[in-house]
């Protein structure tokens, strides 16, 4: 099947105008940042429930010079924050913010739209994982878990639910032999080993 720029789907796009390099020094992912509408209590949820620790905290952060958090960040001068990083694991870190800023819209993508997004989180028994989940104070859980039976990740097992505040998760795992072994799949990143 054709990209559209005589390449096959798998093969990422390039534009000529830039070296086939990519950006130099490049090592890996640092963290994953998002907003929330109360730093405690996510804080609070990623650790207690994902196994988080809390790194450092930050604020609450204003802009005096009416310039520093628009021209750096593009957030309104008349913005406050609050963040906290909070590391999953050995390789993940989470900069979580709270914002008090004029005008801020409270509501969270849906996956479709423009920014949507979501966290996916790897456990070895999803229906154990779900069921702590759904006694979890305040969390929803969507439909599943689901069962992948074709395609590129045969045996995965996903399932997504939402936060006390709203935000969109995921939990997936694999029980197949071999993560994936023979599929497109098994070039993803596998999850730390135990």
């Amino acid at each position: 099947m054709s990209a559209g720029n005589g390449s096959d789907a798998s093969t990422p796009r390039r534009d000529s105008a830039v070296s086939g390099t990519g950006v130099p020094t490049l090592r890996g992912l640092d963290h994953f940042g998002f907003t929330v509408p109360d730093l405690n209590e996510a804080v609070a949820f990623f650790v207690d429930h994902f196994h988080g620790t809390l790194a450092y905290e930050s604020g609450p952060n204003t802009d005096a010079t009416r310039s520093w958090m628009s021209q750096r960040i593009d957030v309104d001068p008349a913005s406050s924050q609050r963040l906290a990083v909070v590391r999953i694991g050995e390789h993940t870190n989470f900069e979580i913010f709270e914002y008090a800023t004029p005008g801020q819209d409270t509501s969270w993508p849906a996956n479709s739209d423009l920014g949507g997004h979501h966290i996916g989180f790897y456990v070895e028994d999803i229906d154990v994982a779900a069921q702590y989940l759904a006694g979890v104070p305040g969390v929803t859980l969507l439909e599943g878990p689901n069962d992948v039976t074709e395609g590129p990740v045969r045996g995965e097992r996903w399932l997504y639910f939402r936060t006390p505040w709203g935000q969109q998760l995921e939990l997936t795992s694999c029980a197949t032999p071999g993560y994936f072994e023979g599929l497109p799949g098994a070039r993803k990143a596998r999850p730390p080993v135990r």
